[in-house]
């Protein structure tokens, strides 16, 4: 039964003539590929609208809403820039946002001509985050999806996929029971939360902007790592690692979120065809990443 108006066009239109009449005589388009988390439509060609697909979503309008100003001031890269904020309405049940239109392709369907000096960008682009000041920043938790806490949050649900998969081995064991066995032993940094192929815009093979900050937080940066196993191949992740310039455990929580990514992802049916293909990639990215046992 659905639960509210359909999260379509007609919907984003109709908030922006209700609540931003300046603006209503522009065109909305749904953007593609959209995001699990919330709908986003061009309005126009400046501006997005961005509306959260369920209630466990909702806090990230707000939380985006105060801290993307802060981490601008703080990052070369590009990144939303709230414009406005829309209230419930028209049976629509949560505050949505209107931000800048960033142009870049998505890196999941873009062409890299040179893929190591983009995974050089990427590692740079984390480097910085995590030395943005962290004075009041979100901790993790349900704000951010529990991203940059420890793994052992996770660890269950992924042996619980692998094994639905039948893929379960020594090899995804060794994966998951290093992930749980250490944790971040250093102040809490930025991380992003969600650094996948979909939330990272490239003009002519070259970085040009990072979306999506809903589960940003201060913590434990190893979740950001995922990108290597999922986008990076086994000739450019060596090199993003370098410059990622982190230690051997956190790389070993890395492994282990990407493989909870992918197992979750592989074990649920209702997963798109696009989606199969990136994780599959990863489960076996991150399996052929690890090192004999000394």
């Amino acid at each position: 039964m659905a639960l509210g108006p359909a999260l379509d066009e007609t919907l984003a239109a109709r908030l922006i003539a209700d609540q931003f009449p300046r603006w209503a005589d522009l065109p909305v388009v749904a953007a593609s590929p959209q995001g699990w988390d919330n709908r986003t439509f061009r309005l126009g060609d400046r501006l997005s609208v961005r509306l959260p697909s369920a209630a466990g979503y909702a806090h990230q309008i707000g939380k985006e809403s105060r801290w993307l100003p802060y981490l601008a001031r703080h990052l070369s890269v590009p990144v939303p820039e709230p414009v406005a904020l829309g209230r419930p309405a028209l049976g629509y049940p949560f505050a949505w946002s209107v931000n800048a239109w960033r142009d870049g392709e998505v890196l999941s369907r873009a062409d890299v001509a040179d893929p190591a000096a983009l995974a050089t960008e990427l590692a740079s682009f984390l480097v910085e985050l995590r030395g943005v000041p962290t004075d009041d920043a979100p901790r993790p938790g349900p704000e951010t999806a529990h991203r940059g806490g420890p793994f052992a949050f996770y660890a269950t649900e992924a042996r619980a996929a692998v094994s639905a998969l039948d893929a379960r081995s020594p090899a995804t064991d060794r994966v998951l029971d290093e992930a749980v066995a250490s944790r971040w032993p250093r102040p809490p940094v930025w991380f992003h939360g969600d650094l996948a192929a979909d939330n990272i815009l490239v003009t002519d093979g070259r970085l040009a902007g990072v979306l999506d900050f809903g589960c940003a937080g201060v913590g434990d940066p190893a979740c950001d790592l995922v990108i290597a196993f999922t986008h990076l191949d086994d000739g450019t992740r060596p090199g993003f690692r370098r410059a990622v310039g982190l230690d051997d455990d956190t790389w070993r929580r890395a492994r282990g979120w990407a493989l909870w990514k992918a197992a979750i992802t592989l074990a649920n049916p209702d997963a798109s065809a696009r989606r199969r293909r990136e994780q599959t990639r990863a489960f076996a990215a991150v399996l052929r990443d690890l090192s004999p046992r000394p």
